[in-house]
């Protein structure tokens, strides 16, 4: 006897624990899937990330996700936002809830790269050099200002945050697991500041662009902090994972079912971005894999083992919104790369 409404899973399957949803999609939704993963000790964590974040921060459930999605899936994020919408304190306390290495670096106008990745010291003692690890060699690294520093500084980052390590003098240092970078730039200040590359872009998985809150959450901000002026909360915020229960997690992402019509999808709306009018330029086949990796993880943050449309249309524009360059025509009439995104996602159809 088999399930009714999927032939394919047999009693035996039935018999698994069932999967915890944050949302109201069925977990069978009528697709053939021969093997059920059990997401829910990833979707207990992301929930568990979440409470320990809403303890200090106020809403950014989004942002939060997205943040983990990417540390699932090895990739890093830049976050993107106006002065004061707590971009570093998000990553911070994110940061601690994960039982792992942290470092913080300013950048500056007058960074070197060897400030970033270490550099050569004279051992008087021994009368020989030995390399001294900078601050990138640790486990969660957050960037503040990334676009502070020039280009000879930020291109120290290229390497490490593809390859996740550091070539110097001859001899290559491997980073160790989890290595995550979450960069921080505001987008008004442009006065003393340098942009990215296009290469440098292309290398972080999301470009996450924070808002202002919403009046209700204003209120709640100021009714939590009106008797805590120094944010004494910051300090309740525990660990929730470890760096073994990341490499399970990510292990377990792989398994998550995407339909081929799904993966069809991705390739065509990163293929639409290179032949469109409105753009002059599109997106690489990184984007693609990005889409398709972090697809999988949300499916599993939100407690399903199996992505769904919604799950693309969710991470699409943070993957493709610093891919992207809008056409000289377009820019001038004041159209945004969101704008062009979301009419992407509308044209291209929608595997049923």
């Amino acid at each position: 006897m088999t399930d009714q409404n999927n032939p394919e899973v047999s009693n035996s399957e039935e018999n698994l624990n069932p999967v915890v949803t944050r949302s109201e999609h069925s977990p069978w939704m009528n697709i053939g899937i021969h093997e059920r993963v059990n997401v829910n000790p990833l979707a207990e964590t992301a929930d568990a990330i979440q409470r320990e974040l809403s303890k200090v921060v106020i809403g950014q459930t989004q942002t939060i996700d997205l943040l983990f999605a990417a540390i699932l899936t090895g990739g890093h994020v830049l976050l993107e936002g106006f002065p004061g919408i707590a971009k570093t304190l998000t990553a911070k306390l994110l940061a601690k809830t994960i039982d792992a290495g942290f470092s913080r670096i300013q950048f500056t106008p007058d960074l070197m790269p060897t400030d970033v990745t270490g550099t050569s010291v004279f051992n008087m003692k021994e009368s020989n050099f030995y390399f001294r690890k900078g601050p990138i060699f640790s486990n969660i690294i957050l960037i503040d200002e990334v676009n502070r520093a020039p280009a000879k500084t930020q291109a120290a980052l290229m390497e490490v945050m593809e390859e996740k390590q550091i070539t110097y003098d001859g001899v290559t240092y491997p980073m160790s697991f989890p290595f995550f970078v979450i960069a921080t730039q505001n987008p008004v200040e442009q006065e003393g500041t340098y942009s990215l590359p296009e290469a440098q872009l292309d290398r972080f998985t999301f470009r996450i662009k924070m808002t202002y809150p919403s009046l209700e959450e204003e209120k709640m901000i100021v009714e939590r902090f009106h008797t805590d002026f120094s944010q004494k909360q910051s300090a309740d915020v525990g660990k929730v994972v470890t760096p073994a229960q990341l490499d399970e997690y990510r292990k377990l992402i792989e398994k998550v079912y995407i339909r081929p019509e799904l993966l069809h999808y991705i390739a065509a709306v990163v293929h639409n971005t290179r032949n469109n009018g409105d753009l002059f330029l599109g997106a690489s086949p990184r984007a693609t894999l990005s889409m398709m990796k972090t697809s999988k993880a949300m499916a599993a943050i939100q407690g399903r083992d199996f992505v769904t449309p919604d799950d693309i249309k969710s991470v699409a524009p943070a993957v493709l919104n610093h891919r992207i360059v809008l056409s000289h025509e377009r820019e001038m009439e004041g159209h945004t790369i969101e704008e062009i995104i979301a009419d992407i996602l509308k044209k291209v159809e929608v595997p049923r």
